[in-house]
C-alpha cells in the first residue's frame, strides 16, 4: 500500500492519500473542526485528486473523512478574517476543486460517516456513488450564512432529489439522517458504522473489476446528459453578498443571524 500525507497549516490538519489494490483513497483529516476544509486544503484536495490519474493502476477513487465526520465543508471561521472579495475567490476555487473531482475519468465514491454539510455535501454529491453509515447526516444550511447557491451547486442537488427537496433543504437548513438521505436518493447505500470501511472497500473493488471502457462510457454519457440542461451561471452570480458578513459573524459569535429583509 502506498501512503502519502500532505500536512497543512495546523498540526492535526492533513490530507492522507493511499493507493491499494486498484483503489486510490483520500482521507480528509481535521478532527478539531469536523474536517472542515480551509482554502489551502481545497487546493491540496484538487491537486491530490488529479494525482490519482498518474498511476494507471488506480481504477476507483474513494473520498472519506477522518473519524465521525465526512466534512463540514469550508472553514467558516476563516472567512471571518478576510474580505468579501477574497471569500468569493475562495468559493470559486472550492467549486473548481469539486468540479475537478466530478469530472475525473474514473469512478468516485464518497464514504460518509457523520455530517456532510454545505460544500462538504456538494463534494459528496460530485462523487458518482455515496455510501453512508447509520451516523451519516447530510444537509446544506447555507441560508444560515447568507451563501447564495449558483446553478452548478443547485444542479447537483436537483438532479438527485428534485427541485422541491432542493429548495426544502436550503429553506429549512435541516439535516437528513442516513435513512432519509437514502430514501430521497442522496445516498446509494447505507452500512452499519462498524462495517462502513469494509463495505466501501468491497464496493470499490467491485466497481474496479468492471470494464474501464464501460465505466468511462457511462460516466461520460451521464455527464453529457447533465450538461445538456441549461446552466446559466457564468461566474457573474456571486457566492457571497451583503448577508454573508452577518451570517459569518453570527456563526463565529454563536448567535442567531439578524438578516435584513430586501426586496
Amino acid at each position: 500500500m502506498k501512503v502519502s500525507t500532505t500536512r497543512l497549516e495546523k498540526e492535526d490538519a492533513k490530507i492522507i492519500y493511499q493507493e491499494t489494490a486498484g483503489l486510490a483513497i483520500i482521507t480528509i483529516r481535521r478532527p478539531q473542526a469536523k474536517n472542515a476544509l480551509t482554502a489551502n486544503m481545497w487546493q491540496q484536495l484538487r491537486s491530490i485528486a488529479l494525482q490519482t490519474l498518474e498511476n494507471p493502476k488506480n481504477k476507483v477513487l474513494i473520498i472519506r473523512g477522518y473519524g465521525e465526520s465526512f466534512t463540514a465543508g469550508s472553514d467558516i471561521k476563516e472567512f471571518n478574517a478576510i474580505s468579501l472579495e477574497k471569500a468569493e475567490a475562495a468559493f470559486v476555487d472550492m467549486e473548481r476543486t469539486i468540479s475537478t473531482i466530478e469530472r475525473l475519468p474514473i469512478p468516485t465514491i464518497a464514504v460518509i460517516n457523520g455530517p456532510a454539510m454545505g460544500a462538504g455535501l456538494e463534494l459528496a454529491l460530485a462523487c458518482d456513488l455515496r455510501i453512508g453509515s447509520d451516523k451519516a447526516k447530510l444537509g446544506i444550511p447555507v441560508g444560515k450564512l447568507g451563501i447564495t447557491l449558483n446553478n452548478q451547486f443547485a444542479q447537483r442537488l436537483v438532479s438527485l432529489v428534485g427541485p422541491s427537496m432542493a429548495k426544502d433543504l436550503v429553506y429549512t437548513g435541516r439535516m437528513l439522517k442516513a435513512d432519509d438521505a437514502y430514501r430521497v436518493g442522496m445516498l446509494n447505500y447505507v452500512a452499519s458504522d462498524d462495517q462502513l470501511d469494509r463495505y466501501a472497500i468491497r464496493m470499490g473493488k467491485l466497481v474496479a473489476s468492471m470494464s474501464p471502457a464501460s465505466l468511462l462510457a457511462v460516466k461520460t454519457s451521464v455527464q453529457e446528459c447533465i450538461d445538456s440542461v441549461p446552466n446559466l451561471w457564468n461566474g457573474s452570480t456571486p457566492f457571497v453578498g451583503s448577508d454573508f458578513t452577518e451570517g459569518v459573524q453570527a456563526f463565529v459569535e454563536k448567535r442567531p443571524a439578524q438578516f435584513k429583509r430586501r426586496i
